[in-house]
């Protein structure tokens, strides 16, 4: 019997967790006027049909703003509720207790399913944790600047990466962490509590039934952690004790509970649980075929509250990552003496050529944000600094909806001197890009191994031994042994791109390569062309896992020269004034590359969709959060 009970309760928890879900997922939808996907809708009816015998399983979803108050998302969320309170109902008169406080969190707010709290201390000072007449548990009021007498006697944290390591605190000791709470498992009067620091790293805290009290302090504590929604904030001390704790990163030691204060209460109801938000695309799949399937979190609703999806371990690794990667450009370019510069994004000509700029009123002038610093890091270089590198902000205006393209990125930027000719640069970049492979994956270690846990990929094949360089007649041709018929001197499409850099790497062994000798009419105004074959110019993509990261070349460093292919290319002259002028007073020639910091991300962890390598998306159809 009891077998059978605890088989209905998991069975009841995942069909409501999915429906209040997709009623979310639902709502979204109706919130914006539109029509829901018909998936939605039917999933939304055979979940709430299934966990919710209260809901008439013919009952027609409103598929938009125009339906019916009964037939409306409100009147479903209303019958969904009456639904998990009369289950929750049900529970109690059986005797059972949730399996996993995540799926209890689900069905139900805090509210509905944990015990009343009000015998817990609230509103409390901090430095009223630490008297030997503290409470066992409660609540913090607002934390604020402490005096500084008062703060140096507050406790002191201690990493939760570091307990059970040498570097950490010994076993039996006395321990304060602040972290999350990630799950909440109580059974009687014992309670488990699942920490997470920072995203990465868990520990489980544990309270048991003491004879000392007759039980009455684990009481306390299983009534509190029931009380928090997950997310919340805590301080927790505890003795570190040794363990042997598969779920958690921390894997040999526990803390066993001694006192627990709230420092920022979560909202009862979240978005969406992290537990759905972590798994395995594959895993995913897999469970559709079974009668348990998982919820697949929508990436809309992941962009919405983006805040709570970076706290998804891989996902929080990726950002990471991306900071790693920033800070290995900066590294290696520093070694060989250049200067970073921060250059304006808010000019008065075109950057790049061409309409794909946002405009904008300074001030009775028109101005627009720059596509990238191209202008400024070569006027830099007739400033004699000795060789230049930017990372920062680049504007787009591209109406693209794609997996790959973003209105705002980042741009890994530099401009280096040339003495004799442009494949000068192709070897800075080539060595930079390996010198940032190598060190995410030696530095990475961690990172890498949680995100290709829920994004399986391999490292790239990058050569160490020089650049990989495909000149452009030579590219033509191995796209034409494949069957490809094109324009010789028409840009790339994606898809050639990609097929070129599946030759490369079964022909060359390399991710990594270098595009070299583009046709002229297809690069910006400033490139330079070629001295015996004007139709090409001076220029080179570079190509990783089939995709573009970045674009350089050889710049036009003789003004009339610049000049004339302003006019060639139908690019007015006169917001480049100052641009132009800068080469009148000698300079020299110089070259340099552009490249996306999160395609780079993107590419090297094998993610389907640039978004995931963004902090906070920024494309034609979202300005916010």
């Amino acid at each position: 019997q009891a077998v059978l009970v605890q088989d209905f309760q998991s069975n009841f928890q995942r069909r409501a967790l999915e429906a209040m879900q997709l009623l979310h997922v639902a709502t979204h939808w109706h919130l914006r006027g539109g029509a829901r996907p018909s998936h939605v809708s039917q999933r939304l009816s055979s979940s709430m049909a299934a966990s919710m015998p209260l809901l008439s399983p013919s009952l027609p979803l409103c598929a938009g703003p125009t339906c019916g108050p009964t037939r409306s998302v409100a009147g479903v969320a209303a019958t969904a509720a009456a639904a998990a309170a009369g289950a929750v109902a049900s529970r109690r008169r059986l005797g059972t207790h949730p399996t996993a406080a995540c799926t209890r969190r689900a069905t139900a707010t805090a509210a509905a399913v944990a015990p009343a709290a009000s015998d817990v201390p609230s509103k409390l000072n901090p430095e009223e944790v630490l008297g030997s007449e503290s409470p066992l548990v409660g609540f913090y009021d607002v934390v604020r600047v402490a005096e500084a007498e008062a703060a140096a006697k507050l406790p002191r944290f201690v990493p939760v990466a570091s307990l059970g390591t040498d570097a950490g605190p010994a076993v039996a000791s006395q321990v304060w962490v602040r972290a999350r709470v990630a799950a909440v498992r109580v059974k009687g009067k014992s309670t488990f509590v699942v920490l997470r620091q920072h995203s990465l790293h868990t520990v489980q805290a544990v309270k048991f039934k003491s004879k000392e009290d007759g039980g009455e302090s684990a009481t306390a504590v299983a009534k509190f952690f029931k009380s928090l929604p997950l997310e919340s904030l805590v301080d927790l001390r505890g003795v570190m004790v040794e363990a042997k704790v598969s779920g958690c990163t921390q894997s040999t030691v526990e803390l066993q509970i001694e006192r627990a204060f709230c420092v920022s209460k979560a909202s009862d109801q979240l978005p969406f649980l992290l537990a759905d938000a972590s798994r395995a695309e594959a895993d995913i799949e897999a469970s559709l075929s079974t009668d348990r399937p998982y919820v697949r979190v929508l990436p809309d609703l992941r962009l919405d509250s983006r805040w709570l999806d970076i706290r998804v371990p891989a996902h929080n690794a990726i950002l990471r990552v991306q900071s790693a990667v920033s800070r290995l450009f900066r590294e290696a370019l520093t070694k060989r003496g250049f200067v970073e510069i921060h250059s304006p994004k808010l000019i008065a000509g075109e950057s790049e050529g061409g309409a794909e700029v946002f405009r904008t009123d300074y001030f009775g002038q028109q101005a627009t944000l720059a596509q990238s610093p191209q202008i400024y890091k070569q006027m830099a270089l007739s400033a004699d600094l000795p060789g230049v590198f930017e990372v920062g902000p680049v504007f787009r205006a591209e109406n693209s909806n794609t997996n790959r393209h973003l209105c705002e990125f980042t741009g890994l930027d530099l401009e280096m001197p040339i003495d004799w000719h442009y494949s000068e640069v192709i070897d800075v970049v080539h060595e930079t890009l390996v010198h940032i492979c190598q060190g995410v994956e030696a530095e990475c270690a961690a990172e890498l191994a949680t995100i290709r846990a829920m994004y399986p990929s391999e490292p790239p094949l990058v050569p160490s031994d020089g650049p990989c360089i495909v000149s452009w007649p030579d590219a033509m041709q191995l796209l034409a042994e494949q069957g490809i018929e094109r324009d010789p001197m028409a840009d790339l499409s994606t898809e050639e791109e990609r097929k070129l850099g599946a030759i490369v790497r079964e022909r060359r062994g390399a991710d990594l390569f270098f595009l070299d000798r583009y046709p002229s009419a297809v690069r910006p105004f400033y490139t330079m062309p070629c001295r015996e074959e004007p139709e090409y110019s001076n220029s080179y993509d570079c190509i990783f896992r089939g995709q573009e990261i970045g674009s350089g070349a050889q710049r036009c460093h003789d003004p009339a020269l610049l000049e004339a292919r302003c006019a060639a290319l139908g690019v007015p002259s006169e917001p480049l004034r100052a641009y132009i002028d800068s080469f009148r007073h000698g300079v020299s020639p110089h070259g340099g590359v552009g490249l996306g910091l999160e395609r780079i991300v993107q590419l090297y962890l094998g993610l389907d969709n640039i978004r995931k390598a963004v902090m906070f998306t920024r494309d034609p159809t979202r300005l916010s959060p």
